[in-house]
């Protein structure tokens, strides 16, 4: 299958051209029907093609005098966006020029300019940023919504729920996805009115939606393995989120720290240096890179700033499965089979986290 061309930002990652090229050159030989519209300075680029003749013969370099800065402000982004690598990135898509875009720059801008030019999907008032964590059990788990909407209603929380759902459907391969609403405890009782009525509405729609709905979930047990999708508003879930990624990384600190008190850790280190190689494997960002924003019309994915090429391969093959399962019509699909009238609608004016 011959698939549209990703558009990569080759200017927006925090380590530059060259990783972004990269990048796309080991998705590149890991799928050969990928090909590529590379953003940015094409000088830069065209020096890093040098290294990889395979990416350079799947590629078109489209040229970006500029680039958004790590601290710029959406507004600024936005009267930008036309000379900047990351603007011209999402203009291709709503062109038609490629299927999807990938980037690695500021989320904040990232987010304004693709809901500019894209537009949000009919029936959903806002994206989310989602992601995909590590779990204990055979599947990632997809979690929604990650800092694009700080404050949320029930509306946006079911939506959520829909969005969660399908894009969990592409990367597992679960028919029904088990779908929970973070909260800070799991009895029906707990939590905002929005919470409350998002969890009346998703109930009401059990078996007209392929997911299941299993209530309520406490941060405490996201890598359990237990459900497949856990929606929240931005806010909560971006704090959800860093706490994860805090908590990971002070583990690899502590074991890291604790081999090298003495010389018996060293040696219970060398034994043990399979465990520890898989554990470092499953906690790395790098193989879980790829956040999408889901609800608008064409296909986005962030890029860790800092992910290495292979994190940057892993965001592309995130892009690229999404063309291919086509999650934009499953979402449509479900949502058409939601009854959410009287589920009040809030202006769309919250801040990007």
């Amino acid at each position: 299958m011959t698939l549209p061309r990703i558009a990569v930002d080759a200017m927006g990652g925090d380590e530059g051209v060259r990783v972004m090229v990269d990048g796309a050159a080991l998705a590149r030989r890991r799928h050969d029907r990928f090909k590529f519209l590379l953003v940015g300075d094409e000088a830069r680029i065209k020096a890093a093609l040098d290294d990889h003749p395979n990416l350079r013969s799947a590629s078109e370099v489209l040229h970006a005098e500029d680039r958004i800065n790590g601290d710029e402000k959406p507004s600024q982004a936005l009267r930008r966006a036309k000379t900047t690598s990351m603007g011209l990135a999402v203009e291709a898509v709503k062109s038609g020029a490629a299927g999807a875009a990938v980037s690695g720059g500021n989320t904040g801008a990232l987010m304004a300019i693709a809901k500019i030019a894209l537009r949000t999907m009919p029936g959903i008032d806002r994206p989310a940023l989602a992601a995909l964590l590590p779990t204990l059990g055979d599947n990632d788990l997809v979690m929604l919504d990650l800092g694009a909407n700080t404050e949320c209603d029930a509306r946006n929380l079911v939506e959520f729920a829909v969005m969660g759902a399908a894009y969990s459907r592409v990367v597992t391969g679960r028919a029904e996805p088990r779908v929970r609403l973070l909260n800070i405890g799991t009895e029906e009782i707990k939590g905002t009115d929005s919470l409350q009525q998002a969890a009346a509405v998703l109930r009401q729609a059990e078996g007209k939606l392929a997911m299941s709905f299993d209530g309520y979930a406490e941060a405490d047990i996201l890598g359990s393995g237990q459900f497949d999708v856990v929606v929240s508003d931005g806010f909560s879930g971006n704090i959800a989120l860093k706490a994860v990624e805090g908590t990971a990384k002070f583990v690899a600190d502590l074991l890291k720290r604790s081999f090298r008190s003495s010389l018996r850790s060293k040696f219970g280190f060398l034994i043990s240096r399979p465990a520890t190689d898989l554990l470092r494997h499953h906690l790395d960002p790098n193989n879980h890179n790829g956040a999408v924003f889901l609800g608008l019309n064409g296909i986005v994915v962030k890029s860790h700033g800092s992910a290495s090429a292979a994190g940057v391969a892993n965001a592309v093959a995130v892009a690229a499965r999404l063309l291919e399962e086509d999650v934009t019509e499953r979402i449509k699909a479900d949502l058409a089979a939601i009854d959410m009238d009287g589920l009040r609608r809030t202006p769309a004016s919250a801040a990007s986290a």
